[in-house]
């Protein structure tokens, strides 16, 4: 039986980018419109990190180390002295734009996009990799809102939506640029649509529904295969975790400063449990970074 209860008592505005630390069996979040950063860790004791703009994800490097992409660009961060290092600014020209949601892929790089703050007429951001050497590229133009980068079990496809209610599938190799996008998941032919988004063990995607409440469960082929209803509408995004790996954690909104919802639990981070899926463990960052 599939159980669903809320983990934290306080609502986030931008609930985004949850991302479960397997080796040190914590939870990090974020408030992306606050530019908060939460962690949890095994005991249940949360801690807060307040950063100096709009934040959109994160990835692990070490126990006290995190890469951090925020608004003014991708940073290094120390969780123990608050210590905040600049690797690199993608966008210096173009103020109307954030980073957004990241992830690393199976070799351990950085894969992390942009968006446009308010302007989504068309496509100001793109998608980037932060390399092993060190080195940032861009591999995708004409993002409007870049979501829920994942990877199948291997890492040879790339999951990721552009903005434009379509999840894309990319072939993928950590040392090449990306194929033609092919398309996925139609969630605006749907009638919903999507926001971040994780593989489970299976190679199924596990996706936020945005603004109907739900989460999907899409299948390596495309099909939905089944649905989860949440008690609030906005449910930005999705995360396996636990210490089995069989826990998945889902982030939400409450005003993200586009979407509003009153909701009481609207912006608060659930706990999925009972699911016959198990996620996987998330690569930490094992690149060079920048001095």
């Amino acid at each position: 039986m599939i159980n669903i209860r809320p983990m934290t008592k306080t609502p986030c505005a931008l609930g985004e980018g949850p991302l479960w630390d397997a080796q040190h069996q914590r939870l990090f979040w974020v408030d992306s419109f606050l530019g908060q950063i939460f962690c949890r860790d095994s005991g249940g004791t949360i801690k807060t990190w307040q950063m100096p703009c709009m934040v959109g994800s994160l990835a692990v490097i070490n126990l006290d180390e995190i890469l951090v992409a925020l608004q003014s660009g991708l940073h290094r961060f120390n969780l123990s002295t608050h210590t905040l290092q600049l690797i690199h600014d993608p966008e210096p020209d173009l103020p109307t734009t954030r980073l957004n949601d990241g992830k690393t892929d199976r070799a351990g790089q950085f894969l992390f996009a942009s968006m446009g703050v308010t302007d989504r007429t068309q496509g100001w951001g793109g998608l980037y990799r932060l390399r092993r050497d060190g080195v940032v590229e861009r591999l995708l133009d004409n993002v409007i809102v870049g979501n829920g980068p994942c990877f199948s079990p291997n890492g040879d496809i790339l999951y990721f939506s552009d903005g434009r209610g379509v999840i894309l599938q990319f072939d993928y190799d950590p040392d090449r640029g990306l194929s033609a996008p092919r398309p996925f998941f139609d969630a605006k032919a749907a009638g919903t649509a999507c926001d971040g988004a994780t593989v489970d063990a299976d190679g199924n995607l596990w996706v936020a529904l945005i603004g109907s409440g739900k989460i999907g469960c899409i299948s390596p082929m495309g099909g939905l295969k089944l649905t989860i209803d949440l008690p609030i509408p906005l449910v930005s995004s999705v995360m396996f975790g636990g210490p089995n790996l069989d826990v998945l954690f889902a982030t939400s909104i409450s005003n993200s400063g586009n979407r509003q919802d009153a909701h009481p639990q609207s912006g608060l981070v659930f706990e999925i449990s009972g699911l016959t899926s198990t996620g996987l463990a998330e690569t930490a960052f094992t690149g060079k970074i920048p001095l």
